[in-house]
């Protein structure tokens, strides 16, 4: 299996810089590289990383998705208007959503369904916080939250699940290699999907965290902002 690399720009590069960031990288990777890739932009850099990436390999997908067709849901979108501009994927579920936008396990899973209804692919994050970690609660953490997008999307070759410890996220902590292949191995028991391991990836870990059995990829964060980091990253995953 192909692994993915995703690189979630956050509230980052409108269109003029998602456009020099995008075109560089499209320069870089060609049109058949050995790993996926894909960039998540935000919604009004959407169009301009599909123009400036079109028939290159790398995907384009949103940060979020609502979980209705249309209605009154100021500040939302819809799947299908992902779709129609083009967009491959979303993800959802994010833990700064989660924090900061009240984002539960249910709209997650309520989320991903609607994107994979309409044949958009779907990155659903997971993942621990640090007390619950410290607890040794990670192992119920993530089955609470897989469990919660297996029952909305019980079956679906157009899902990827994204581990992504909170406590790594932004803080320059990484989980240890280890400690991300036992995270995975608790995903996989549940959902048999490719997983990813997001957590302040950086071409610096990259190699190790992609040699682990269980991690199929990454979903990138600052690094992907960077069109070297990134294409260092994917360098490390095409080599494991």
């Amino acid at each position: 299996m192909r692994k993915l690399v995703a690189g979630n720009w956050k509230m980052f590069k409108g269109p003029a810089e998602a456009r020099t960031l995008c075109s560089e990288l499209a320069d870089r990777v060609g049109a058949d590289p050995a790993v996926g890739l894909a960039v998540c932009p935000p919604y009004v850099s959407l169009a301009t990383a599909l123009a400036a990436l079109e028939g290159s390999a790398v995907d384009v997908f949103a940060q979020s998705v609502h979980w209705e067709a249309s209605g009154a849901f100021t500040g939302e979108v819809s799947a299908e208007m992902l779709l129609e501009i083009g967009a491959a994927g979303c993800l959802v579920g994010h833990s700064e959503r989660r924090q900061h936008f009240g984002e539960t396990d249910e709209t997650t899973g309520a989320r991903a369904a609607c994107a994979l209804a309409v044949g958009l692919r779907v990155i659903a994050c997971v993942g621990e916080l640090e007390r619950e970690r410290e607890a040794g609660d990670t192992a119920a953490v993530l089955e609470r939250q897989v469990h919660a997008i297996e029952r909305a999307v019980p079956n679906s070759a157009q899902l990827v699940v994204a581990y992504e410890p909170v406590w790594a996220i932004g803080t320059g902590k990484t989980a240890t290699a280890d400690q991300a292949q036992e995270a995975h191995e608790v995903i996989k028991r549940i959902l048999d999907v490719p997983v990813l391991y997001g957590g302040s990836v950086k071409p610096e870990n990259a190699a190790e965290l992609m040699a682990m059995p269980d991690v199929d990829g990454a979903l990138v964060g600052g690094a992907s902002l960077d069109v070297d980091s990134f294409v260092a990253i994917r360098d490390a995953a095409a080599a494991a």
